[in-house]
C-alpha cells in the first residue's frame, strides 16, 4: 500500500507549525494503514516506568494507524549491548532501538540520520547540553534522539544529619529547594576535609574505584575538574600533563579516607551502602534513595542529591544519556520519525518522568524544571537540583572530549580508576602515567 511521502523541507515546516510539532496525517489511514513499526526500550527498573512508555507508544499507533509491537531490554547481563550487535551484524531487527551513552557512535554506519527529527525538536524544547551533542552526533548528523528514559546524572547523593554533625555541611541551605544553588565553597577542597571528617565519625564516603559505571563516572568527573584528559578533542595524548598528576594526587589523598574494599566495589554497592545507613555521601543517580524510601525510610527522609564539588578548571557532574536510534535499515522510517517527536513532547516527557519517580532525565533545556522534582520526597525537595535546572555545573562523560571511539575504550577498559589505585597503592606517579600512555596508544590503534 502506498504513502504519502514527506520531504524534508515538508517535514520540517510541519513539525514547526504547531506547539505540538507533530506530523499532520502523513499516512493513508485505516487498519494498520501505515504499515508495522517495532521499537526496542531499555527495561526499566523502577516498577511502572515501562508502561508509560506503552502507554504513550499505544496512544500514538492507534492515532497513526500503525501495528507497533514494543519490547523491554534488561541491561543486566548487557543482554541490550548484545542484542544491538546482533541487529546491526544481521542489518535486521527493531526499527528503533534505546542505545546508551557510546552505542550510537559505535553503531553509526548502521544508524539512519535524524537531523530533521532534532531541528524540529532543539527549536521546540530548547538546546541540547553539551554531552548529548558530543556522543549524538558523527560527521553534523544526529545519531539519535535524546531519550529521557533511563538518562541520569550520578551527581552526589548526602546525608543530610551527618553531613551536619560530622562535617559541619549543611546541603538543604547550600542547594535549597526551590532556589538557586549557595555552593561557591562547594570544592573540591571542602569535599575532601568532609570526606575525612565523616571517615573519623565513622560513616565514610562510599565511592568505588572498581571498574564499573559508577566508579569511573566519579573519577571521570574529578579528572575533569582538575582539567586532566588522557586524549584530547584531536585524538592526541595528554596523559603526562601537571592536570592528570594533580588529579590522582588528588585522588589518593582521598582514597585514603574511603572505605577499604573500594577496589572492588561494583555499581551496586554504593547503593547498598547508602542505604545500609553505613555512609554519608555516595554519587548516584536517585535509584538509592528510592530503594531507601520503600526498605529504610529512615534513611531516605535524610538525603539530599545535589551538585557535583568544583575543582580549579570548573564543577562537572557524569551524565549519561540514552538515545532512540533509528536502524538505517528499518523498512518504516517515516513512521519511526513520527514516532520519535511523539515521544519527545513536553507532555509525553512529563508522563515518563514522573512514572520513573523523577530518575529519568530530558536532555533538552526548557524541560529541566519539571514540577515532579520540586515535589518528590521525602525529604520534600530532595531531587530539586538533580537535574541541574539552573545549569550550576557542566554535564560531562568520562574519557572525554577525546573522540568517541578512543574515550570508549578508555571508559570501559576503566584506565581513570586503575591509575587511581596504582598510585595510591604506592607506585611511583611517572610509572603510572606510562602505564596509561601505553594503554590508550593501544586503544588509538585498535
Amino acid at each position: 500500500m502506498s504513502r504519502k511521502k514527506l520531504t524534508r523541507r515538508q517535514f520540517v515546516a510541519a513539525t514547526a507549525a504547531t506547539s505540538a510539532a507533530m506530523i499532520t496525517a502523513p499516512y493513508v489511514r485505516g487498519a494498520y494503514a501505515a504499515g508495522k513499526l517495532s521499537m526496542a526500550f531499555w527495561d526499566h527498573w523502577v516498577p511502572g516506568a515501562n508502561k508509560a512508555s506503552t502507554d504513550l507508544c499505544n496512544e500514538w499507533a492507534a492515532k497513526e494507524k500503525v501495528d507497533l509491537t514494543i519490547d523491554y531490554i534488561t541491561s543486566q547481563g548487557n543482554k541490550n549491548i548484545l542484542t544491538i550487535a546482533a541487529e546491526a551484524q544481521a542489518k535486521s531487527g527493531h526499527d528503533i532501538f534505546q542505545m546508551p551513552t557510546w552505542w550510537p557512535h559505535a553503531n553509526a554506519e548502521n544508524i539512519e540520520p535524524v537531523n530533521d527529527v532534532m531541528d524540529a525538536l532543539i527549536k521546540q524544547n530548547g538546546e541540547v547540553n553539551g554531552t548529548v551533542k558530543y556522543l549524538g552526533q558523527a560527521g553534523g548528523k544526529w545519531l539519535g534522539v535524546p531519550a529521557c528514559v533511563g538518562s541520569q546524572i550520578k551527581g552526589p547523593c548526602s546525608r543530610i544529619d551527618l553531613m551536619k554533625k560530622f562535617a559541619n555541611i549543611d546541603v538543604q541551605a547550600m542547594y535549597p529547594a526551590g532556589g538557586p544553588p549557595k555552593a561557591d565553597n562547594w570544592t573540591l577542597d571542602t569535599f575532601l576535609k568532609a570526606a575525612e571528617a565523616c571517615y573519623k565519625g565513622g560513616v565514610p564516603f562510599g565511592i568505588g574505584l572498581g571498574e564499573t559505571s559508577d566508579c569511573v563516572d566519579t573519577a571521570g568527573a574529578i579528572f575533569q575538574s582538575f582539567g586532566g584528559h588522557l586524549v584530547d578533542a584531536k585524538g592526541n595524548l595528554t596523559v603526562k600533563t601537571d592536570e592528570v598528576r594533580q588529579a590522582l594526587d588528588y585522588y589518593k589523598k582521598l582514597i585514603a579516607f574511603l572505605p577499604p574494599d573500594v577496589s572492588a566495589w561494583d555499581d551496586a554497592s554504593n547503593n547498598k551502602w547508602l542505604v545500609s545507613g553505613k555512609g554519608a555521601l555516595i554519587m548516584n543517580p536517585p535509584s538509592a534513595w528510592a530503594v531507601a524510601k520503600r526498605d529504610a525510610p529512615q534513611v531516605a527522609e535524610q538525603c539530599w542529591t545535589h551538585g557535583f564539588p568544583s575543582g580549579p578548571k570548573g564543577r562537572f557532574a557524569p551524565f549519561l544519556p540514552f538515545f532512540w536510534s533509528l536502524w538505517s535499515f528499518s523498512k518504516n522510517k517515516e513512521a519511526a520519525k513520527s514516532l520519535l517527536l511523539h515521544l519527545s513532547q513536553p507532555a509525553s516527557v512529563e508522563k515518563m518522568v514522573v512514572a520513573s519517580g523523577g530518575y529519568d532525565l530530558p536532555a533538552f533545556e526548557n524541560l529541566t524544571k519539571l514540577k515532579v522534582w520540586a515535589e518528590e520526597g521525602p525529604p520534600k525537595g530532595t531531587l530539586f537540583h538533580y537535574p541541574d535546572p539552573y545549569k550550576h555545573q557542566t554535564l560531562s562523560i568520562a574519557a572525554s572530549p577525546a573522540p568517541p571511539k578512543i574515550a570508549q575504550q578508555i571508559y570501559f577498559q576503566a584506565t581513570l580508576t586503575k591509575m587511581c589505585l596504582r598510585y595510591a597503592q604506592g607506585e611511583a606517579m611517572e610509572k603510572t602515567l606510562a602505564w596509561a600512555e601505553g594503554e590508550c596508544e593501544g586503544f588509538m590503534r585498535s
